[in-house]
């Protein structure tokens, strides 16, 4: 941002004070008003939408659904545009939830190396019987059980997997 500079940490400081500026994720949530939450459901329906169809759309001027789109960029909300996959079109015909218990205070350093995973489409921590829900994407089934058998069990900070299997998918409609 330009009215903000490096600190010597090479963190970013605001100008005024110096003080440390918050992540997306560290900031509060802004509250969303109907037009900005049409536009999230629009662009999530049509990510290619063009400013001027979500302006038509919601009812505001090009130049305020392109400020609001951008503000909603820079506030964290959206994090990003991108395509909906058929999985199995794609040749990732296994698909899996795979829930793993981990050693206690390893959730970084595991988050790290899932990651890293061919085919980790989504990670989350959750509470419950289990610490951590993995889901991913792979060729066969003989390439998810290497996954699992081979590199998932190889790392000290899982102490357990459950494989689900997931038979068929439906995205959900935004609109719903």
């Amino acid at each position: 941002m330009a009215s903000e500079r490096m600190a010597e940490d090479g963190s970013e400081r605001a100008p005024e004070s110096g003080a440390p500026v918050p992540e997306a994720a560290e900031m509060p949530p802004r509250p969303l008003d109907s037009i900005d939450r049409s536009i999230l459901r629009m662009l999530q329906t049509d990510g290619r939408a063009s400013i001027r169809s979500v302006a038509e759309h919601v009812h505001v001027s090009r130049a305020n659904a392109y400020a609001r789109i951008n503000r909603l960029i820079e506030d964290g909300v959206i994090r990003g545009f991108g395509a909906r996959v058929n999985h199995e079109r794609a040749g990732q015909g296994a698909s899996a939830y795979i829930t793993l218990k981990i050693v206690q205070n390893s959730w970084r350093t595991v988050r790290e190396q899932l990651r890293a995973l061919p085919g980790a489409a989504h990670i989350a921590l959750v509470s419950g019987d289990f610490d951590v829900l993995l889901l991913v994407h792979t060729p066969d089934n003989r390439t998810l059980r290497e996954l699992v058998l081979t590199r998932l069990q190889s790392m000290p900070e899982i102490l357990s997997t459950r494989t689900l299997l997931v038979f068929e998918e439906t995205d959900l409609d935004p609109e719903a």
